[in-house]
């Protein structure tokens, strides 16, 4: 297979999915440009702000992307390049771009609150608390995770104490004083474009020359280190603060100028790929679709490719986190509502496209990845691009190298920030009525539900299991951010029905991602139950399959209260109609 050629008729066939398939979409809903947003109608200059879309869709992207859509695709690349294209593709366009799309804009007619409120509009309270709930725990999951990894990225010790040294050390240390110092950079950006005005043009071009800066100075001026342990404490304090503070002080500015670290890691794969192809060196050897000998072993995951493929390539596709994002933070700020396309729909597919570059990267580096010489994703996609511009331009294949994986690992920042916002959105609205804030309640509900205290009990739990054992149950979170997506889904198709708008599109995406969540819960379950019995494994093993059954559990019952409102709902239409007739 020639990789630039699978790269550009990707990108075409995303192109026209978003003209087509996504300004459908628009016209069935009603987007509205006139209509007021809610960053416009409940501003705060908290979390209401209303920014312009090149700063929306920099916040949305940052947010969305980490290392899902690289990671994905690589992992699942034991399945074969047709297979992983083919759900890239399709899931991206008819799925992904359909489940963000769909929560933004339910989002902004529901006074820019979560999907949790939506679901309490159109499926009732208590299925309300029953996503919260869930939403709410598989964030701390999140905040845990994403914590260790930054924590781990940044420390001259690993999670077990070990001492990092050489390359590594100092690669990390370097990793470390480049985002502290992209902090400073992203305040003093939203400080003169939110208060003093200043045009976004020259202040982009200012952050980006302020991004170079801060590298080239980082990677050769990196005095800070501190261990893992010290790490985590640092890293809670930051996001403590950060998700208290207004969006334009931090949230909005250092989002934005990150997405040009992504715009970037996107040129540079293009140029890689392409560049290779026409040069004689655009080698590509995944099989069309795959080698079962090599599933379970070094990059690459386990299992059948259903429902694993689906699981597996999550952000790449369709992820569950994009809901939340779509309906916490994102709509808070849109400025217009006819920018809910290219912030959710438009996004989605980059990330597609970040996917089938992502494709080409382990393309390329095939045989090096199946003989197990990489330690993770992020480092098959970093080698695979830089050796292919290495292949026409070998003297920038180090720094490339080291530009690529900088890249990915700023992004686990940016989506922990926005994770603990998330989470202490929906701590919340747990023990608030819809539409009122924490000033609008009294006794213990509005301690509860005051900003720092919720943002503090995310942070404590988040951080104090990201220092102990989250990794014991995190590998019940692929299948529990499908869930969320199956959910999402759910939500906004019972929603647009009550409201009376065309809710079709949603039918297959949502019984598929169904599908897929209980078929990867139920071998979960027998799997870690054999292991456990047979005295493979240890007591977590018999945890893990407790959480799976009451996630299968969650997800029937959701079904089933959204079966009922769907049934009523066609029910209501087809009397109003004989009435009417």
């Amino acid at each position: 297979m020639n990789a630039a050629l699978l790269l550009i008729v990707s990108a075409l066939i995303l192109v026209a999915g978003y003209v087509f398939y996504g300004g459908w979409l628009a016209k069935q809903w009603g987007i509205d440009p006139s209509r007021k947003t809610p960053a416009h109608e409940f501003e705060d200059g908290m979390d209401y702000v209303p920014a312009k879309t090149p700063v929306v869709m920099g916040h949305h992207f940052s947010s969305i992307a980490g290392a899902g859509p690289i990671n994905g695709p690589i992992q699942a690349a034991v399945f074969g390049w047709v297979p992983v294209l083919l759900w890239v593709l399709i899931g991206g366009i008819f799925f992904g771009g359909v489940h963000d799309f769909g929560a933004l804009f339910a989002s902004l007619r529901n006074k820019g609150q979560s999907i949790g409120e939506i679901i309490d509009n159109s499926m009732g309270r208590a299925a309300k608390k029953l996503f919260l709930t869930f939403g709410y725990l598989t964030l701390l999951l999140v905040v845990a995770a994403f914590s260790s990894i930054v924590a781990s990225t940044f420390g001259n010790t690993t999670a077990a104490g070990a001492a990092v040294e050489g390359a590594t050390l100092a690669a990390n240390e370097s990793t470390a004083m480049i985002s502290f110092l992209f902090i400073v950079l992203a305040v003093a950006f939203g400080y003169f474009v939110h208060r003093k005005n200043a045009p976004i043009g020259v202040s982009s071009a200012v952050g980006v020359l302020g991004i170079i800066a801060i590298v080239a100075l980082g990677l050769n001026f990196h005095p800070i280190s501190l261990s893992y342990n010290a790490w985590m404490w640092v890293v809670g304090a930051y996001i403590l603060v950060a998700s208290v503070t207004p969006v334009w002080i931090l949230l909005q500015p250092r989002d934005y100028l990150s997405s040009f670290l992504l715009y970037f890691m996107i040129g540079a794969g293009v140029i890689a790929v392409i560049g290779g192809v026409v040069s004689g060196n655009g080698n590509f050897a995944v099989p069309a679709f795959g080698d079962a000998a090599l599933k379970g072993t070094g990059v690459f995951t386990t299992g059948t490719a259903f429902p694993a493929l689906f699981v597996t390539i999550a952000c790449g596709a369709i992820s569950g986190f994009h809901s939340l994002v779509s309906s916490g933070t994102s709509a808070k700020q849109l400025d217009n509502e006819k920018n809910a396309r290219p912030v959710a729909y438009g996004s989605m597919l980059i990330e597609c496209l970040v996917a089938v570059i992502s494709l080409c990267a382990i393309g390329f580096v095939w045989s090096a990845a199946a003989e197990g010489s990489y330690a993770s994703p992020t480092q098959v996609f970093a080698g695979g691009l830089s050796a292919m511009i290495g292949s026409f331009a070998p003297g920038v294949q180090n720094i490339m190298y080291q530009m690529l994986i900088l890249a990915v690992s700023v992004f686990c920042l940016t989506s922990l920030d926005t994770a603990t916002r998330l989470a202490r959105y929906m701590f919340q609205e747990f023990f608030l009525e819809g539409g009122k804030t924490y000033k609008d309640v009294t006794g213990y509900k509005s301690v509860v539900t005051h900003p720092l205290f919720a943002t503090a009990v995310t942070v404590v739990l988040g951080v104090a299991l990201g220092m102990t054992g989250y990794t014991k149950i995190w590998p019940l979170f692929g299948a529990a951010n499908q869930l969320l997506a199956a959910i999402g889904l759910l939500a906004v198709c019972t929603w647009l029905g009550a409201v009376g708008k065309n809710n079709k599109m949603f039918f297959v995406p949502m019984v598929f991602m169904l599908a897929v969540t209980i078929c990867s819960l139920v071998q979960t379950i027998i799997a870690k139950m054999t292991a456990f019995v047979s005295g493979a494994a240890d007591f977590w093993a018999l945890i893990q399959s407790a959480i799976a059954v009451l996630l299968a559990a969650l997800s029937l019952v959701l079904a089933n209260i959204a079966a009922k409102t769907l049934r009523q709902q066609r029910k209501e239409k087809k009397e109003a109609s004989q009435k009417a007739a």
